[in-house]
């Protein structure tokens, strides 16, 4: 029995880019593609991700700006429901002073501008913490409830003085829904 010689080397080839004298001396051998960088030893999901969050920031003010306009409406209504439960309520007539002044155009003001100052919040969170909704909602959750206990320690009546602090409440969880939800809209964390 005849065995054939084969016309190639049974050795592994070298791999360069000099010519060789084999058969296939025509033939073009380019290094193998390495890469430079050692191999990171964690799995691909605990890797850091190089891709930061992507935030639309038209989306995130434009509902930010519609949230001070919902805000500056629910303080609009919440102090003329105050005003007409005043003049059908029996409540003395310093607590009827106290509400029915001309607060309701600085309340309005003011609620939007907290909503505005949640938005920037809302902005500067999602570019900069890694779970901004969580930061986010205990902002608002906070400062919601400092503007509900600051009227109760004012020198008011107690009646003006919870019937503001619900006012307060009302507004805060306003801001607080709206953002939150314009914040979660408004991006995507980064691929992982």
């Amino acid at each position: 029995m005849t065995t054939m010689s084969t016309p190639y080397a049974t050795t592994t080839p070298s791999y360069s880019t000099r010519s060789s004298s084999t058969s296939d001396d025509d033939t073009v051998r380019l290094p193998l593609v390495t890469d430079p960088r050692p191999a990171d030893p964690r799995p691909l999901d605990a890797r850091p991700s190089d891709r930061r969050p992507v935030l639309d920031a038209t989306r995130l003010w434009t509902g930010g700006l519609a949230t001070a306009a919902v805000a500056a409406l629910v303080a609009l209504v919440g102090t003329l429901v105050i005003r007409v439960l005043v003049a059908f309520a029996p409540v003395g007539t310093s607590t009827a002073h106290a509400i029915a002044g001309n607060n309701a155009a600085l309340l309005c003001l003011f609620a939007a501008l907290a909503a505005l100052a949640a938005t920037g919040v809302a902005h500067l969170l999602v570019v900069s913490t890694p779970d901004p909704l969580s930061y986010l909602g205990w902002i608002i959750g906070l400062s919601t409830a400092a503007a509900v206990v600051v009227p109760l320690l004012s020198g008011l009546p107690l009646a003006a003085a919870v019937a503001i602090a619900i006012v307060n409440l009302v507004i805060g969880l306003a801001i607080g829904s709206l953002i939150v939800g314009a914040a979660a809209a408004a991006y995507r964390p980064a691929a992982r």
